[in-house]
């Protein structure tokens, strides 16, 4: 795979269709749901602390930008990829250690393991089921990237200071030109939220989920008016 540097540019390069993926991290019925099994194993005052409450309102808020930026990515040709919280064995020992520690084990095949309905997958898109906090440890991720000539990735979903920020950092090493998609992540907190973007500003340029959907737009010669953006996207991290 060769070198992609846009030199005029450097990491503020605006989205090539044709060299760009979007990947959902962990927007799955597990932990963004109410009725997920990361919430049914908590005491009930911890299921009504406010780090949960906070989380499940950014969900919400969320919910829309997933389902808009997934529209604007297919209607640019640009390819869409997702990653889920999942072990490949219906016990669980293929999970990482810190998954075991966590506590974290998706069956396969399970209802936790499906994503939201906002942004189900199409017939011949990519799902990679993870057991690791960062998804190029524990899944093929990057081996399929090159093999589908990918050099630029946008990412969005959960948790945006650990799965997300993890994400963020591997995909910097590896050689790809990072897009993080700010107001399309959710975390514990709005300090939580601040903190993360600002730890990584130096790896990766930070665009709106309508600024990325306008960029892909322009690059397709318009296709999509401004107008039609879903009002959740005013709200802050």
């Amino acid at each position: 795979m060769a070198y992609y540097w846009p030199q005029a540019e450097g990491r503020q390069a605006a989205l090539d269709p044709a060299a760009a993926a979007l990947l959902f991290i962990d927007v799955q019925n597990y932990n963004c749901s109410r009725q997920g099994a990361i919430y049914r194993s908590l005491a009930p005052k911890q299921q009504q602390s406010e780090d949960v409450r906070h989380f499940m309102q950014r969900v919400e808020q969320c919910t829309p930008l997933w389902a808009s930026l997934q529209q604007a990515c297919r209607a640019a040709g640009v390819e869409v990829l997702y990653t889920v919280i999942q072990s490949l064995t219906a016990d669980g020992r293929d999970r990482s250690l810190d998954y075991k520690l966590s506590g974290f084990h998706v069956p396969p095949g399970s209802w936790d393991a499906q994503m939201l309905g906002c942004i189900q997958p199409g017939p011949d898109e990519i799902v990679l089921p993870k057991t690791s906090s960062s998804v190029f440890q524990s899944t093929s991720l990057h081996y399929l990237l090159r093999n589908l000539g990918v050099r630029q990735l946008a990412l969005c979903g959960c948790v945006t200071d650990q799965c997300v920020e993890h994400a963020v950092r591997d995909a910097c090493d590896l050689g790809y030109l990072v897009t993080l998609v700010t107001d399309a992540c959710a975390t514990y907190s709005p300090q939580r939220q601040a903190a993360s973007l600002a730890a990584v500003a130096g790896y990766c340029r930070q665009r709106t989920a309508a600024e990325v959907a306008a960029e892909l737009a322009e690059a397709a010669g318009g296709a999509r008016g401004a107008g039609s953006w879903p009002a959740a996207a005013s709200v802050s991290p």
